[in-house]
Parts: C-alpha cells; structure tokens; sequence
C-alpha cells in the first residue's frame, strides 16, 4: 500500500497521513486533524448524485405506472435500480471516506458498490437477451414463457450480483495481507480479475447477440422491401438507423466499461492512483447514460413522466405496446 495507507473502493486512501513536526506528537492530541479533499473523489461523488437523481426518475416512473409493466420495462426499472444504487453507493464511498472513515463500513461499501455495478452491468446483458429474443421469437415472444424467463433472468441477475457484493464482505479482501490487495483496495488482485473476467464474458455475449441482432434487423428490411418489388430510399435509412442504434449502444458500453477492466487486469498498486481514477469515472458514465439511452428516449416513458410529474395528460392515455426491438 502506498504511504497514504489502505485503500477504499476507488483506490484511493482510507487514512491520511497528517504532516507534522519532529516533536509534535503531543500537539496533535489538541488539534483538529486536517485532511485534504481528493478532487476525483469530490468528482466522483457528483457523478454519484447525478446518476442516483436521473435513474431514480426512471425507477419511479416504471413504478408507479401500471401500463410499464410488461417484460421489457421490468429490465429497464433493474438496470435503473442497480444504476441507482450505484450512484448512492459512490455518494456513501465519499461519506465513509472523508467523514466516517471506519473500515469496517468501507468494506460494506465496497461490496454495496461492486453488487450494484454488477447487477447494472447483468441487466444489459438481460436486456440485450430480451432484444434478441423479442426478434428471434417474435411469435410466441408475448406469452407466459417470455414472462418467466424475464422473471428468471432477474433471479440470476441479482442473484450473482449480491454473491459478488458479499465476497468482500466475507473475506475475500487484503485488510490483513498487504501484499494481495489489488488497485481497488481492499478488493483483492484475484477478486479484481473475476470480476474482469466476467465482465469480458457479459461483453463478448452482447457483442455477439447484437451481431446477430443486425443480421435479423437487415433481413427483416430487406424481406419487406423485396415484397414491395423495389428497394425505397426508407429501406437503406431504416436499416442505417437501426444498425447505428446497435452500435451506439455497444460501443458506449465497451468505452466505459473496457478501460477499468483491463486495468484491473494489468495495473499493480504501485502505479499512481490518478490511472485507476481516470479508468473508473469513465465507468460510472455508463450508468449516468443508461437512462438516456434505454428510457427517456422511450416514448412510453416519456408519456409516463408528463403523468407523474405535470398531469399533462390524462391517466387513460393509451400506450402502444412496443417491443424490445423499438427502444
């Protein structure tokens, strides 16, 4: 560990060595401590509140909507939920840090964070698993099966995250073996590379589904363009769109997410902790731009949050059903 002392779940000092003068050991008993204020933390505490705000509406609005109750909006309200407590997670990390500063609640607030990211980062692949099967299956996508293997998917998905939240907790951790601790103390080096270990295998999973989501999206344009007797303009712009929505999606993922873990692979506690800060923040944007991308783009949703916040319109305004597919 370096000379600041242990780490939390950003990596960075638990206890702060405070400056003093040769003799002044019996000066400190009188004076306050004096700490200084880590502006990546104070950032990633921001992101934290942010994060916490925007999918807390999401949460609410799939909440308290009876209309948003059908499979593909269940997932959505997880991935918020987990989004949301990653964000007051990272809000907890900043108070148990600099306020509290106890290591016992920072191990809990390590694993409060690792359960949720993990369960944020489940319920993509949850989703992206809904997608492929509302267009692999569209016939029978809309039955009691469908039902329950949503319903499943959400008992592994949280199921797993809270395991991985508990290791820590458990044990798993470098509090009494300095040497074992990894860059995200007091995580340790074997339990960083689980957790990258399966976040490439959740990435190489959607990367693959959503491959094959665009070859079903392609052929499916074509098929209707082809019973049309010609190709339309509309079809190349439909087909366009669709693709880059995939891309999008995929690409802003593997942007956040890719950085920290392959540094959680390859980086060592020796190197400074200004790498690990700017691998993780761009990590929890991924969880700042999920609503973004997977509700309030959603017009449902968007309907739904007039009801809930302005009562612009009334409660019997109707929602087209939409599929996975369409968001």
């Amino acid at each position: 560990m370096n000379e600041s002392g242990s780490l939390d779940g950003t990596g960075v000092p638990l206890a702060r060595v405070q400056a003093s003068d040769g003799n002044s050991s019996l000066e400190l008993s009188s004076q306050l401590p004096v700490f200084a204020i880590n502006p990546w933390d104070v950032v990633l505490c921001i992101s934290g509140t942010i994060i916490a705000c925007e999918n807390a509406i999401v949460v609410a609005i799939v909440f308290y909507t009876p209309t948003l109750r059908t499979p593909m909006f269940v997932l959505i309200g997880s991935l918020a939920t987990a989004d949301l407590l990653a964000g007051v997670g990272l809000i907890l990390n900043f108070v148990v840090q600099y306020v509290i500063q106890s290591e016992t609640i920072s191990l809990i607030t390590v694993g409060f964070l690792v359960a949720s990211f993990a369960a944020s980062v489940s319920s993509l692949l949850a989703i992206t698993v809904d997608r492929y099967l509302s267009l692999y299956n569209a016939l029978t996508y809309y039955s009691e099966k469908t039902v329950l293997c949503i319903h499943m998917m959400l008992i592994v998905t949280w199921g797993v995250s809270l395991c991985l939240g508990l290791l820590p907790v458990l044990g798993w951790n470098c509090l009494d073996d300095y040497s074992s601790c990894s860059i995200v103390g007091p995580l340790t080096k074997s339990n960083v590379t689980l957790l990258s270990a399966s976040f490439f295998l959740v990435f190489i999973i959607m990367l693959h589904l959503y491959i094959k989501i665009c070859k079903i999206v392609c052929r499916h344009a074509h098929q209707i363009a082809l019973q049309q007797h010609f190709l339309t303009a509309s079809h190349y712009v439909a087909t366009k769109k669709g693709v880059s929505t995939l891309a999008i999606i995929i690409g802003t993922f593997g942007a956040s997410w890719l950085p920290f873990a392959i540094y959680c692979v390859v980086g060592d506690l020796d190197y400074p902790s200004v790498y690990t800060y700017a691998t993780l923040l761009p990590a929890t944007y991924n969880s700042m731009i999920n609503p973004i991308i997977y509700a309030y783009r959603n017009q449902e949703i968007q309907k739904a949050m007039w009801v809930l916040f302005c009562g612009c319109f009334q409660s019997k305004v109707s929602f087209r059903s939409r599929s996975p597919s369409d968001v």
